[in-house]
């Protein structure tokens, strides 16, 4: 058996862990919000045709914001289309997916929506084909509290109360030629300026977040940031962050090393940031919203097909990828980076949360699931709050393609406002368990209270309707303490969550 060894000590902080870094992302795409979350007629669905199952399996993992409703879908998108009676609302082509977009589920009943679902609306404008004057009408829409054109118009469609939405994206992915009114990071610098500034005219308590780069792959990358803060660093708070992984050619240890490559892309955006802040001599600092992220790789043929059959169709079943258990190890690691860099990254997306690439999906008339990457992100949202410790660990390595000494070990954790500890640690070895030992005499008693485990042998396992609980977490060896030391097993190819209570 390899080892391993963690300190952690009370004083060690990052930064506080912002509730917000756990939430996720629904986009009127495929099946996510139609045969997703809305599916009237179906046995479980509510009195807005919301299916209750897949609420049920929202709410368990305590998502406290949602991005809508897009993505690529937002940059054609009339945010006035969506409001309405909706008998009179447009279909539309939707150019981003090849789709019709109906219209049947728009921005009212998208907050009735996530309030059953104990969550809150993070809402994205269009700067592709339109610009500030749309934006800030859909926040007077939204936010003010009656007496004006755009506020009334709320009332007088049923909501006589603002909805409050507090968190706004300024467009989506606008470095990229695929996006609708495509720009360049001057171009849409200024615009993302102006729509900011007239936005926070109307309701000066929202927080906006302004397009990174859609990947750190992108050819513009870097000058991008550093070009269009420069036009808006005054007007925005948060930077957005994209990253998806896949693992097309079967190469596991490399796969499960991608959360270096996640690491580096946060350190080089926050670099970024500060430089352009250091430039204008700003003592405001930036922070960063990593508002998509997901593995996303196994449905793109199947999309290639669904497109040649049936181009603008409703509701088509797009990006509906099946997640293995290793996915699962990879966004248990992604999450760990994010709590690594928590006194930055404040906000951050799993793209998406139902059907396409998601942890639930459902099917038309039938049942609702949790994939393997359900469980990392419940955990982490579940446990990972409080105060984000940075520990020190010492771990065997590997090597891989891409990378030289890739830690075994994978760990964080954080610490409660009681005073409760949890360590969060993937073992990324294929064949042999870890023995790590956990230095935690700073925190005085501390008891083992539990031990989650997510492993399978199968890396390749997953899901389904017909055996929903293939791949789920069960209780480990929960460790031993003694002095203030704990030791615990982290079997091969595991997630594992490590709870220590105050004695």
């Amino acid at each position: 058996m390899k080892k391993a060894s963690m300190i952690l000590d009370r004083d060690f902080a990052i930064g506080a862990v912002d509730p917000r870094i756990y939430g996720s992302f629904i986009e009127h795409l495929g099946r996510a919000v139609y045969n997703g979350i809305y599916e009237p007629g179906h046995p479980a669905a509510d009195e807005q045709g919301f299916r209750r199952d897949v609420l049920e399996l929202v709410r368990r993992l305590h998502v406290p914001v949602v991005r809508y409703p897009g993505g690529n879908f937002v940059s054609g998108f009339n945010w006035e289309d969506s409001v309405g009676p909706v008998k009179q609302r447009p279909h539309r082509l939707d150019l981003a997916w090849f789709t019709t977009e109906t219209n049947e589920v728009g921005l009212h009943e998208f907050v009735d929506w996530a309030r059953k679902a104990n969550s809150q609306v993070m809402y994205a404008v269009n700067l592709g084909t339109r610009g500030a004057d749309a934006a800030r009408n859909v926040v007077e829409y939204a936010n003010h509290r009656g007496g004006t054109y755009w506020s009334d118009l709320r009332i007088k469609n049923g909501a006589k109360d603002p909805f409050g939405i507090k968190l706004w994206c300024l467009g989506n992915e606008m470095d990229g030629p695929w996006q609708m009114g495509h720009k360049t990071a001057y171009e849409y610098g200024r615009v993302a300026n102006e729509a900011a500034k007239m936005m926070k005219w109307v309701d000066p308590s929202i927080e906006v977040v302004a397009c990174g780069s859609a990947n750190h792959d992108m050819v513009t990358f870097g000058e991008w940031e550093y070009t269009m803060l420069g036009e808006c660093y005054d007007q925005v708070d948060y930077v957005s962050l994209h990253r998806y992984y896949g693992n097309p050619t079967n190469d596991t240890p490399g796969f499960l090393a991608r959360s270096m490559d996640l690491d580096e892309f946060i350190k080089t955006v926050v670099s970024i940031c500060d430089a352009v802040g250091g430039r204008r001599k700003s003592k405001k600092k930036l922070n960063l919203s990593f508002d998509e992220w997901n593995v996303w790789y196994h449905s793109n043929q199947q999309d290639q097909e669904i497109w040649k059959q049936d181009k603008w169709g409703r509701a088509l079943p797009l990006l509906e990828d099946i997640y293995n258990f290793e996915d699962a190890l990879l966004a248990g690691s992604i999450l760990i980076t994010f709590l690594r860099n928590a006194d930055r990254v404040k906000i951050a997306c799993l793209a998406q949360l139902v059907n396409v690439i998601a942890p639930i999906m459902t099917r038309n008339g039938g049942g609702a699931w949790a994939q393997t990457i359900y469980y990392p992100l419940m955990h982490a949202s579940l446990y990972g709050r409080g105060t984000a410790l940075r520990p020190i660990v010492s771990s065997p390595v590997y090597d891989c393609a891409d990378y030289e000494n890739v830690p075994v070990v994978d760990a964080t954790a954080t610490m409660d406002d009681d005073g409760n500890v949890t360590i969060f640690a993937v073992n990324r070895d294929m064949a042999e368990d870890v023995l790590l030992t956990c230095d935690l005499r700073a925190f005085g008693d501390l008891k083992a209270a539990e031990h989650i485990v997510l492993h399978h042998d199968d890396v390749k396992a997953v899901n389904t309707e017909e055996n929903p609980e293939n791949v789920a977490p069960s209780a480990g060896s929960g460790g031993r303490m003694d002095g203030g030391r704990l030791e615990i097993c982290l079997r091969n190819l595991s997630w594992n969550v490590i709870r220590l209570a105050k004695a």
